[in-house]
């Protein structure tokens, strides 16, 4: 299990048992409780988790990660545009295909920051080989500040759009977080 958590590269060290319930921003603990469980991961369902800056979105991913890697399943976080920057090396160094080969393996793959940069075209194609990869089989999480229904025109490309958020969305599970920012409130309590 250490090293399945080493292995994902957590942003944050988060666990489910630590989860702030007291600020309001439309989070349930039932909710919490059924998705620690990871049966949705072993169904291939997916996650996105939308809210505002410092709303605990990556807190969040992290715990729910972490509890699939306590659950002894393969997990990967990523922010999207350091997965972009990997992707574009891998084609550079011949590794392309290797590194999607991994990508497709990884039982929870976790992608935050979703939408903060306008795409490349060589990057939605890149999005689009790894959701249709991990479609139906692998769970992806996307962690988002844009609400979902503006994730068609971030991505930029209406046929890719199409496609990549038709594997994304129609077996996922919603989060849309709500509130001031956590971080805010806890600079406010030292």
């Amino acid at each position: 299990m250490a090293q399945l958590v080493r292995q994902a590269r957590f942003k944050l060290r988060a666990s489910i048992q630590d989860i702030d319930y007291q600020h309001p921003r439309n989070l349930k603990k039932a909710q919490v409780a059924q998705l620690a469980q990871t049966d949705w991961l072993e169904r291939g369902q997916n996650l996105l988790i939308t809210g505002p800056c410092g709303s605990g979105k990556t807190y969040l991913g992290c715990a729910l990660g972490h509890q699939a890697c306590l659950n002894g399943l393969g997990t990967r976080y990523y922010r999207i545009s350091r997965l972009l920057l990997e992707l574009t090396q891998a084609k550079a160094d011949g590794t392309y295909q290797k590194t999607l080969n991994q990508l497709a393996k990884v039982k929870l793959l976790i992608l935050d920051d979703w939408g903060l940069e306008a795409l490349k075209p060589a990057h939605r194609n890149d999005l689009m080989e790894i959701m249709d990869d991990r479609h139906g089989t692998h769970s992806t999480m996307i962690i988002s500040q844009l609400p979902t229904d503006q994730w068609y025109a971030a991505i930029g490309d209406n046929t890719l759009a199409d496609a990549i958020l038709d594997r994304l969305m129609h077996n996922a599970h919603r989060w849309a977080l709500k509130g001031e920012s956590m971080r805010k409130r806890l600079q406010e309590i030292d």
